[in-house]
């Protein structure tokens, strides 16, 4: 009887397990077929959309008058933009195909740019229609190819789980179709040369990001080490490692890392070489209740800051995160602000000790610079501010522009409604440079139970 039973009862299992194996095995499948649809979605979307690229672009080339040209370059814009987002969601993460999206993005910067501005005052001029004519070009390159991906792929009825399997495995040089055809398209871009947008361009140029203008003699590990701990606020139980940067890194740098097992305290920090620079540090410490306020925390920020030798910086922008306070402090030189050297510090608001730091804008913008005076009056400019702003404050700064150059400014800090904005007035020519919304105070929440 008990037999019987006990048999019974293992048939029972066996037929449970069966079911959830072929349950298991069902919803496993559908996830897949699921994947594959929409890996084949964004590649023949993605073929479509350089086919449209392409013939909007020769189009664009027989225009002439701005009423053509700004939506027909928009329409450049917003192509680009969606064949971005179809390679972004390709199982290509795994294999080189930054060319091809430098590509897109400079075909879309260019367009944006261009269709944006005056064409009536400021027309095409002969470096940029030969420019325009070369992404023609470019554009009908990578259609062929991406047609004959695409040919093989329906001919041989090829699956996109599979670039993905043989690219996580490490087997992506063995025979496969659509690896092979995308990395023909790579070597394609690859082989154009930079082309020449024109003066105005220059932010489709890869920024430099080295630290060129670095004072100081290059420090050794140990030296870095005894900066970290000067930032980090080593205990005396933290076990340190420090090692270099690898090949193919655009600056040098040491990387400092600390943990304390028995506090959980874990923080790293990156340093440069030459004159041994933090460029970024985080302490991932736990953050108990809140004890200082915002603004002593900015004040310890600052204090922290000059006394590690960052001179000259006046707080831009503060908010607070649960029990931290995130502060950016910018450089002033003489009665102007210069935005593109700033720092972000992150201060825990139990303690007021810095717990993160991010200073790589800081140290490449760093650089003496000549200041030239504003070619109009600040009372001139403010006529350019939208009257419904209510103008809080106003000053001279230098910002980025959308060209990555540097323009003076008149900054006006202004409220409409429950926001407040800053509103940068270009100082040469009296145009809206740029509008900032700034960051309302966070609503907090209590802990969910």
């Amino acid at each position: 009887m008990v037999r019987n039973i006990v048999i019974v009862l293992l048939a029972i299992g066996l037929a449970g397990t069966a079911y959830w194996g072929y349950q298991e095995r069902k919803e496993k499948n559908a996830v897949l077929i699921n994947a594959e649809n929409n890996y084949q979605q964004a590649f023949h979307e993605l073929s479509y959309r350089v086919d449209l690229l392409n013939d909007k672009l020769g189009t664009t080339l027989a225009m002439n008058s701005r009423k053509s040209l700004s939506p027909s370059l928009a329409e450049v814009w917003r192509i680009t933009s969606e064949a971005s987002q179809n390679v972004g969601q390709l199982p290509l993460s795994l294999m080189p195909f930054n060319k091809t999206e430098e590509f897109l993005s400079n075909v879309g910067e260019f367009s944006y740019r261009t269709a944006v501005r005056d064409l009536d005052k400021k027309p095409l001029n002969d470096k940029e229609y030969k420019a325009l004519q070369t992404l023609y070009k470019q554009s009908a390159d990578i259609q062929g190819e991406l047609r004959e991906v695409q040919h093989l792929a329906l001919k041989n009825n090829l699956r996109w789980m599979d670039v993905e399997l043989a690219l996580a495995s490490g087997k992506e040089n063995s025979d496969n179709t659509i690896i092979d055809g995308f990395k023909v398209v790579e070597k394609t871009v690859s082989g154009y040369e930079d082309t020449d947008f024109g003066p105005e361009f220059v932010s489709l140029k890869e920024k430099d990001s080295n630290f060129s203008n670095l004072p100081g003699k290059k420090i050794t590990k140990a030296q870095a080490v005894a900066t970290a701990r000067k930032y980090i606020g080593f205990d005396g139980k933290a076990k340190t490692k420090v090692s270099e940067n690898g090949k193919g890194s655009r600056y040098g740098f040491y990387t400092v890392s600390a943990k304390n097992s028995q506090t959980g305290m874990e923080a790293s920090m990156d340093i440069t070489k030459k004159g041994g620079y933090p460029v970024w540090f985080l302490n991932n410490r736990p953050v108990g209740k809140q004890k200082i306020s915002l603004n002593e925390a900015a004040n310890r920020a600052a204090e922290f800051l000059k006394e590690n030798n960052y001179q000259s910086l006046v707080l831009s922008e503060s908010a607070q995160y649960d029990n931290l306070g995130v502060f950016t402090f910018v450089t002033k030189q003489g009665n102007v602000r210069i935005y593109p050297e700033s720092i972000k510090i992150k201060v825990a608001l139990d303690n007021g000790l810095p717990v993160g730091l991010a200073a790589d804008d800081y140290l490449k913008a760093r650089t003496v610079r000549e200041l030239k005076s504003p070619a109009m009056d600040i009372n001139e400019a403010r006529k350019k501010i939208n009257p419904k702003v209510k103008i809080m404050e106003e000053r001279q700064a230098i910002i980025l522009n959308d060209f990555n150059r540097e323009v003076l400014c008149f900054e006006f800090l202004g409220t409409l409604g429950d926001d407040t904005y800053r509103v940068f007035i270009n100082a040469a020519t009296g145009e809206e440079e740029r509008v900032d919304k700034m960051k309302n105070a966070e609503e907090m929440f209590d802990d969910a139970v």
